[in-house]
């Protein structure tokens, strides 16, 4: 399952193209009704930096309260997100109303999830103190060798949902979120990946973020899209963060009836309001176990996307 749909809506806004929209004189929306997405085609005239300060100059950028960054096309491809993240990160002045960013929103058509190259992340929430949402998607893995740093320990008053969408996440990622200070984090979403796209995040690398001290408003973790599943089923099942969320997520990996079950025999889970693992590898018997237990005591299941059972090896749904 790649992804090959481009977002609507954003922070609460709906997406609005600002590329599309300036090439054809269109009329703009209010700066603040609408997330801008900046969206560069390979085959466009002019450069990413160019786009920023069109639209810099077309929208009043104290309204802006969300943006949705896509390609970022230059002369060899698709370069690695230093200098546009650089571009941001000097532009806070001109935009103190941003809330929501998005980075990296392309789909596998443009750009393959592990060839979209990142960059750090911490001078961006040191230049936004006040940014509420951040999802950096991309290759933030190893592949073997070591990888820049990616996020660095820091305190960030204002942000409440941080996701990093990857088809192979650096174990340094949560490493480092594990050593933020983050008090008002409240949602928490890590697509952890295959070790075949540079995924080397082991249960150990999480132990901070599960113990969930370090993060008193967190009330949804995902730990996602990871062929790791089973074994954070388990961790899970003893971890003293669960208990202080609302949801919880292991969907899009390889969770099978190990963890399943390892689930079901730790600590009460009929507090959650929801438990989503769609996209998994439960048999027909464990899935009924499931309704029978949490389903009938009123948290929703989404069980959907049951995969191949007689896989040698299964997949997460999203890797290359």
């Amino acid at each position: 399952m790649a992804i090959g749909r481009h977002i609507e809506e954003f922070h609460g806004l709906p997406v609005f193209n600002v590329e599309a929209a300036l090439a054809d004189g269109k009329p703009l929306p209010p700066a603040g009704e609408v997330a801008w997405r900046l969206h560069l085609d390979y085959d466009a005239d002019g450069s990413f930096e160019e786009l920023w300060e069109s639209f810099l100059a077309a929208v009043d950028g104290t309204e802006v309260r969300a943006l949705v960054i896509g390609s970022w096309w230059g002369d060899d491809g698709m370069d690695p997100l230093t200098e546009t993240l650089a571009l941001i990160v000097r532009s806070a002045g001109r935009l103190p109303a941003l809330r929501g960013l998005f980075l990296g929103e392309v789909t596998y058509e443009e750009n393959e999830i592990s060839w979209i190259q990142p960059a750090d992340l911490t001078p961006l929430l040191e230049a936004y103190p006040r940014l509420e949402e951040l999802v950096a998607r991309g290759a933030y893995s190893t592949y073997g060798e070591v990888p820049p740093p990616y996020l660095r320990p820091l305190r960030h008053e204002h942000l409440r949902t941080l996701r990093f969408e990857s088809g192979g996440l650096s174990g340094t990622v949560a490493q480092a979120i594990g050593a933020c200070e983050l008090p008002a984090l409240e949602r928490l979403e890590l697509w952890l990946g295959t070790e075949w796209y540079g995924a080397d995040s082991t249960v150990e690398d999480l132990a901070p973020l599960l113990d969930g001290s370090r993060l008193p408003a967190l009330r949804h973790l995902g730990l996602e899209n990871s062929d790791l599943s089973d074994q954070l089923a388990a961790a899970l099942a003893g971890a003293p963060v669960v208990a202080q969320l609302s949801t919880l997520s292991l969907a899009l990996g390889t969770l099978g009836d190990q963890g399943a079950a390892a689930l079901l025999a730790g600590q009460p889970l009929t507090h959650l309001t929801a438990l989503d693992l769609h996209h998994h590898y439960l048999s027909e018997e464990m899935r009924q176990r499931l309704e029978d237990t949490l389903g009938a005591a009123g948290t929703a299941l989404d069980l959907s996307q049951t995969q191949n059972l007689d896989d040698d090896r299964p997949y997460v749904a999203n890797g290359e």
